[in-house]
């Protein structure tokens, strides 16, 4: 049966906003009673006032999340009981989806089709998914001599703490929310300032369905003043972190600082895509990368904003990516058939064009986009660019923009290519593209990324882990190596006396 689309504009206009945190299972304001404005990214429409959390917001969340934790109310059920209500808190998700979606797109700019389609989708596929590997993660038994019987088993940390981006701000959570709560913790979650309303939202839900209160909670406010504050706190077992690098370095020493809590951090990108010239369907290759670089208007992690293509077909390539980055161009993100939306607020806006005015500065070649879009709008857009003629060098090429702009430098051999595609401080995401299956599977063990894509980009499953090498972080989001990040191990020995009995 076929649903009607909904009238985005009007559910934006009905949208309710309700700013303040979620403590112990209550809406509070700030204990202070600060509170910041949130405006749209899309027309810079007020959306409402929002809760300025600070270290009391967060003493009073991580004491509730730590008593929620010690009496057992969470982390002292069954699997199978934790299991039935993020199944149920999953469904509450689906169920707000429309909702969601809007709340999303007003906060941080995407078209609300991918808010939908992406964003609510991906966010209860996770926390089902990791709702049903609650009961069937099993601990081992080690081979020891018959004098003894060693358990090696799982724990719940106690309280972690999750700091989360802009970009994907229900994904992000839910990688961390879905393996924090089913492994039995109790969670303060910190979302970024620029995108709090869809985890706000999400800890309502979660308590309609049936998530005690107090395992949960939700202090929304500025990275220096609650982040600092939930990254130093001495009961914080562990902090789950994607953002920038440089905050992830200010994680790490916020732990020193602190109670060395365990600190995951999953950091930025400079992705390298890399097409030879043995590949035949240079097409295909040329409208994936564009595809992926400008999708959620290149403000992701992961975006392959380092294009390495063989000489021989570079200008072929640059032909295909010119004539593609166009229909990307920004439109009304509630329009719900926009390809690419806003950049999340104006500083963000004069980033990218920054990097775009240093890119022609180096002496790049700007063959598509360069410039604002929707001025008039009052909102934040910039086109879709394309640089050719980049050296690695370039600061375009070096330092990750978080917009929608890509590079295209060209190599002559593989071993070029690869030393080009490691020349870099990041080793998030790479891909090779090649008909070769030796060459590809050969580059691909050379490349030093977390995941190497061959012969496509951006296809994903939840069962396989997310993160980085070098500056692109530690640990693992998604599978079930993330349940490493939450858990602790402990051993058990126990040792049997070898007298036999009457």
């Amino acid at each position: 049966m076929n649903h009607p689309t909904p009238d985005w504009h009007a559910a934006a206009r009905a949208v309710k906003i309700d700013g303040r945190a979620v403590i112990g299972g209550q809406r509070v304001a700030a204990a202070n009673g600060a509170a910041f404005v949130k405006t749209s990214p899309i027309d810079g429409r007020v959306l409402g006032e929002i809760a300025r959390g600070g270290a009391a917001d967060i003493d009073a969340a991580v004491a509730a999340s730590r008593a929620a934790f010690a009496d057992g109310r969470w982390a002292g059920k069954a699997p199978a009981a934790r299991k039935k209500t993020l199944q149920r808190f999953a469904e509450k998700i689906l169920s707000a989806k429309d909702e969601l979606a809007v709340l999303e797109t007003l906060d941080m700019g995407k078209p609300v089709q991918y808010s939908l389609a992406v964003d609510v989708a991906a966010a209860a596929r996770t926390i089902a998914w990791y709702a049903e590997a609650v009961d069937k993660v099993y601990d081992e038994i080690a081979p020891t001599p018959a004098s003894a019987l060693a358990l090696i088993t799982r724990e719940p940390m106690g309280v972690i703490g999750a700091v989360v981006p802009w970009n994907y701000p229900m994904i992000m959570a839910a990688w961390k929310l879905g393996p924090a709560l089913a492994a039995g913790n109790s969670v303060v979650l910190k979302p970024s300032e620029k995108s709090p309303l869809t985890a706000l939202r999400l800890a309502e839900l979660a308590l309609e369905a049936g998530l005690p209160a107090g395992v949960f909670n939700v202090v929304p406010g500025y990275g220096h003043e609650a982040g600092e504050a939930l990254a130093l706190h001495m009961d914080v077992d562990a902090i789950g972190f994607t953002g920038s690098t440089r905050v992830g370095r200010k994680m790490l020493e916020y732990a020193g600082r602190s109670n060395l809590k365990r600190v995951y951090n999953e950091l930025g990108g400079k992705s390298a895509f890399v097409v030879f010239d043995d590949f035949a369907d240079i097409e295909r290759a040329a409208k994936t990368v564009a595809g992926s670089m400008f999708f959620n208007q290149g403000e992701s992690c992961n975006a392959p904003s380092r294009v390495l293509v063989h000489a021989r077909v570079a200008e072929r390539f640059l032909e295909i990516v010119a004539a593609e980055a166009p229909k990307y161009a920004p439109g009304d993100p509630l329009s719900g058939h926009a390809e690419m939306g806003a950049l999340v607020d104006e500083g963000q806006l004069r980033t990218v064009l920054g990097y775009i005015e240093a890119g022609r500065s180096e002496g790049a070649a700007v063959v598509a986009g360069g410039a604002a879009a929707r001025t008039e709008t009052g909102g934040y857009y910039v086109e879709p660019t394309v640089f050719a003629g980049v050296r690695n060098d370039m600061k375009i090429a070096r330092e990750e923009i978080f917009g929608p702009v890509m590079s295209v430098i060209r190599f002559d051999s593989e071993a070029e290519a690869v030393h080009l595609a490691n020349d870099s401080s990041y080793g998030l995401q790479a891909s090779v593209w090649s008909d070769n299956i030796n060459r590809a599977h050969r580059v691909a063990r050379q490349l030093r990324a977390g995941t190497v894509h061959v012969n496509q980009y951006d296809e994903d499953d939840i069962t396989v882990p997310f993160g980085g090498y070098k500056q692109s972080g530690n640990g693992r989001d998604k599978s079930l190596h993330a349940f490493d990040k939450y858990t602790e191990l402990k051993t058990t020995w126990i040792r049997i006396d070898a007298a036999r009995g009457a």
